[in-house]
């Protein structure tokens, strides 16, 4: 049972947060450099235009204003409107964030697939061959830059084997799992090494714990040791790593969507910075500090429902 004191508590911290990030983004989008209406317009466009133009979006306005009213039309649910092609940004996040947050939760599912029962084959074996071929293969992925696994992967899976298509996101459900398999195993390499490492660790910790050895010596089997006490106490610190990693997994999604052609929020947001969309921009940044937000509260709490001290 959670602790309801402790609930509230993680929600309100949520609130500085977004604010905090609602003014780092609206100062660094503007200290972009270049005009975005001039990018936007072309070299045609003549220096009435451009001032028509920042009027009408009330770019001529102090910084102070803007900000303002950009706070103001935030809290009214209103995130502007593209400057470049003239739609709604909530309506854009809308289209393609479900994108992002797909191939990120299939990269975080395949993650777990992967370090979870190498981490305890790792962790049985230590110091042995299996231990050092795991923990070897894993320390490769984790430096290899994630834009360079997605071109291997390309270049076996799909150039040579042609198992998989080479971009793009398909037309149903079936067919945007098939589509973002190469892309999710591309994203979740470097994330299971790192939950590889890091469970290992504490699982290694556990088995030389003292309730263990009394667990062991009442007799109780060895699968039910694994299940009761090591696996839930060597989980605790690696859930607390999950959700810091997931965002990270947001982050590399900007690159492997470039990669693999896949209409998510990563490429909105690289097409976006290069046309200085500053709405987009500021829209996208404050959508996935949400995201990203919530993700740490879900394993904050999944972390106190393993660990009730740490509610405390």
């Amino acid at each position: 049972m959670l602790n309801p004191g402790f609930v509230i508590r993680r929600i309100l911290q949520i609130i500085p947060t977004l604010l905090f990030i609602l003014v780092v983004t609206f100062v660094i989008v503007r200290l972009l450099p270049g005009d975005p209406l001039s990018a936007i317009a072309g070299d045609r466009v003549t220096d009435a235009d451009v001032a028509r133009a920042k009027a009408q979006y009330g770019l001529d306005r102090p910084l102070v204003l803007q900000f303002v009213a950009f706070v103001e039309r935030v809290l009214h649910g209103d995130l502007g409107r593209s400057f470049v092609i003239q739609v709604p940004v909530s309506s854009l996040i809308a289209d393609r964030l479900p994108v992002t947050l797909l191939l990120t939760g299939m990269a975080a599912l395949f993650a777990i697939l992967m370090a979870v029962p190498l981490a305890f084959v790792a962790a049985m074996r230590r110091n042995r061959p299996a231990d050092a071929i795991i923990r070897g293969a894993f320390q490769v992925g984790l430096s290899m830059p994630v834009f360079y696994i997605g071109l291997v992967l390309l270049t076996v899976f799909s150039a040579t084997l042609r198992w998989f298509p080479v971009g793009g996101y398909g037309n149903d459900w079936a067919d945007h799992l098939y589509h973002l398999f190469l892309p999710a195993l591309t994203l979740a390499v470097s994330l299971a090494a790192v939950l590889m490492r890091n469970l290992r660790a504490a699982i290694v910790d556990v088995l030389g714990a003292e309730y263990v050895d009394f667990a062991r010596a009442k007799g109780l089997r060895p699968r039910l040791i694994m299940l009761r006490h090591v696996l839930r106490n060597a989980l605790i610190s690696t859930v607390a790593l999950l959700g810091p990693t997931i965002g990270v997994l947001l982050g590399g999604a900007v690159i492997t969507e470039t990669v693999f052609a896949i209409p998510g929020v990563g490429r909105l947001m690289i097409d976006s910075i290069y046309g200085r969309d500053y709405p987009v921009i500021q829209g996208l940044t404050l959508a996935l500090a949400v995201v990203v937000s919530l993700i740490f509260l879900l394993t904050d709490l999944l972390q106190a429902a393993l660990d009730p001290r740490v509610a405390q």
